[in-house]
């Protein structure tokens, strides 16, 4: 179906033609430069704002322009998917505001606050206080700050309040430790390091240099905004009942912890918490989290994978053959890409562009599903503000599993090198296109899979891989199971009927609290993904026969842990010093219970039972 009529013109001359257009409802601008304009005019004409997708500098511009209509196609079908609407946390800020820094800048700009906000001032020293009460000011030491906006708690040393005078200066209570207080807003102008990890992450903390007065009234107008009701995502879901972090106070998996760099998340016993006012919805945790205990909802992994999949599946359907995934974030990313279109080459036909919130919650199972569904290869932009470390572990890991991939992290700051590093590339032939469904330990498996079809043996993995075996020394293990009693996924297991330690291999999370837990270190972990089926089914790991009790015969215990307690008991500790006693330890429970129970020198037994007293007793004794 070919398009009634080219416009070259709808945001300027042919503007009555888009109005007529959006009038019909249902429509998507293929434009973003003049977004402002089509969106008051489709305030004016009183319809709904329509749709936007970037077409233009993502796909129009180009020195391969004649051949995008296969892209183009992609991102259009990308742009009708829509999210399932996000959770929200309410946030209220009265506007509390407390300044810190030096006295030089914090009193100018704690008066520039004081009409639009409730400031009060922390200084080291004593300044010369004005004597208008627009704010309040306050002597100590910061000692610690925690929180965010609407709830920062703030704990201060050597704190001195200031007392308001009828006549002469204001005065100073004495210092005192332990000062306590909260606030809404916390604006940092010391010009020293930031008083959170990230700070610039953390919602209602404002920090500026005060010797660059524009970054200051920055901050100023920022913090004159922070008073109200405000909605936060809740960026990420948590299954406690599925998290591998601890059992029995032995520590497993911290992985969440380690890549959270807000200090979001944090032990709670077995598992974590997360707190949704801190998180800053980077995503590195729910795309490390080998279990899926946190997932990610700003939005959806499913939601993201249905995104890949569709974009693939459109642009072969176009007419396209090798396409390449181009995934970026909404700020650097997309500004780069706008200026490579329009000052340089732009995107080369086959590559398609994929916007995400967050480049760290595109971790190895969405560069494997990608690749999985069809894209030949997978670059991602990395911005100046992205976390690093937990990309490079993804994209490490990713490496692996797929056997060094076309899987790139580019680093550029530059359109022109841009365009120099997606230009020219081979294309390789796309796998047989997969269906991404389930979590992201089976999607990882289903790529891998079409990737490298069944490989002779398990695909070895760097250290810390959230897939991997147990390897049991069966010369060290005596089958306590304890072990099993810990593990959180289930992939260790036990017998009932028979003394073994059975292991299903997909399930297993390299958590390590198997190995933290056994008494006799019998166990050491081992970092590989098996695409067999092996690996879905359990494996006896090691088993023993039963020992035998000498008295009844049932089974219990192993033979071996039996055999061993009696050569170092058995005729050497006093309370199996005789054979009869030591014959107690070959035992099971019941029949060891009736042994000492029936012996002479059993240790619940009583004096000699009085004589039953009758009747005539009694009026014998009485007579006397």
């Amino acid at each position: 179906m070919g398009c009634s009529r080219v416009h070259t013109a709808l945001c300027t001359d042919e503007l009555a033609d888009a109005a007529a257009l959006m009038q019909t409802g249902n429509t998507t601008i293929a434009c973003l430069q003049e977004r402002q304009v089509f969106e008051e005019l489709a305030e004016e004409l009183g319809v709904e704002t329509p749709d936007f997708v970037d077409i233009r500098d993502r796909a129009g511009w180009s020195d391969e322009g004649a051949d995008s209509m296969a892209k183009m196609a992609a991102l259009l079908a990308d742009s009708q998917l829509m999210p399932k609407p996000q959770k929200m946390v309410d946030i209220y800020s009265d506007g509390r505001c407390l300044i810190i820094g030096s006295e030089a800048i914090v009193l100018q700009t704690a008066a520039q606050l004081s009409d639009q906000l409730s400031v009060t001032v922390l200084l080291d020293t004593a300044p010369d206080i004005p004597i208008g009460r627009s704010f309040d000011v306050v002597l100590g030491k910061l000692r610690s700050a925690r929180g965010s906006l609407g709830g920062f708690d703030i704990r201060i040393d050597a704190l001195q309040i200031m007392q308001p005078a009828g006549r002469g200066e204001f005065g100073f209570t004495k210092p005192r430790d332990g000062g306590q207080t909260t606030c809404d807003i916390l604006l940092d102008l010391r010009g020293e390091p930031a008083l959170f990890p990230t700070g610039h992450k953390r919602d209602g903390y404002l920090r500026a240099d005060p010797k660059h007065p524009a970054s200051v009234a920055s901050a100023v107008l920022d913090a004159s905004q922070l008073i109200g009701d405000f909605d936060k995502p809740f960026y990420v879901a948590l299954d406690a009942n599925i998290c591998a972090h601890s059992r029995a106070g032995i520590t497993g998996c911290s992985r969440c912890i380690d890549s959270c760099e807000t200090g979001a998340i944090s032990p709670d016993g077995d598992h974590v918490k997360i707190d949704p006012l801190i998180c800053a919805g980077c995503g590195g945790c729910a795309a490390g989290c080998p279990s899926g205990a946190i997932t990610f909802a700003a939005p959806s992994t499913d939601f993201l994978m249905q995104r890949i999949e569709t974009m693939s599946r459109i642009f072969r359907s176009a007419g396209g053959i090798a396409p390449r995934l181009l995934v970026h974030d909404a700020e650097f990313g997309s500004e780069l890409i706008s200026l490579s279109a329009r000052f340089d080459r732009g995107l080369p036909a086959d590559v398609i562009p994929l916007e995400v919130e967050s480049l760290t919650s595109f971790g190895h199972a969405e560069m494997l599903a990608a690749l999985g569904c069809g894209f030949v290869a997978v670059d991602l932009l990395l911005g100046p503000n992205s976390e690093k470390a937990p990309i490079e572990t993804a994209h490490t890991l990713a490496m692996a599993i797929s056997d060094n991939a076309a899987i790139r992290l580019l680093d550029i700051t530059d359109p022109e090198a841009l365009s120099t590093a997606l230009y020219g590339q081979k294309s390789s032939k796309p796998c047989d296109p997969i269906l991404p469904i389930g979590n992201r330990r089976q999607i990882t498996r289903l790529a891998a899979k079409a990737l490298r079809g069944q490989p002779d043996a398990p695909i070895p993995l760097p250290e810390g891989a959230p897939f991997g075996a147990v390897i049991i020394n069966t010369d060290a293990c005596t089958l306590c199971l304890s072990c099993v009693s810990l593990c959180p996924s289930g992939a260790l297991l036990d017998n009932q009927d028979s003394p073994q330690l059975r292991f299903q291999q997909d399930a297993c999370l390299q958590c390590g609290i198997c190995s933290n837990a056994c008494p006799e270190n019998a166990i050491t972990l081992q970092p590989q993904l098996d695409l067999s089926d092996t690996a879905l089914s359990q494996t006896v790991l090691h088993e023993e026969d039963p020992f035998a009790c000498i008295s009844c015969g049932s089974l219990f215990g192993t033979k071996s842990s039996i055999d061993n307690i009696v050569e170092k008991l058995a005729g050497k500790h006093p309370m199996f010093a005789t054979s009869e006693a030591g014959k107690l330890i070959q035992m099971c429970d019941k029949c060891r219970i009736e042994a000492q129970f029936y012996s002479d020198s059993n240790p619940f037994q009583g004096g000699v039972r009085p004589k039953t007293r009758t009747t005539d007793d009694y009026l014998k004794r009485r007579d006397h």
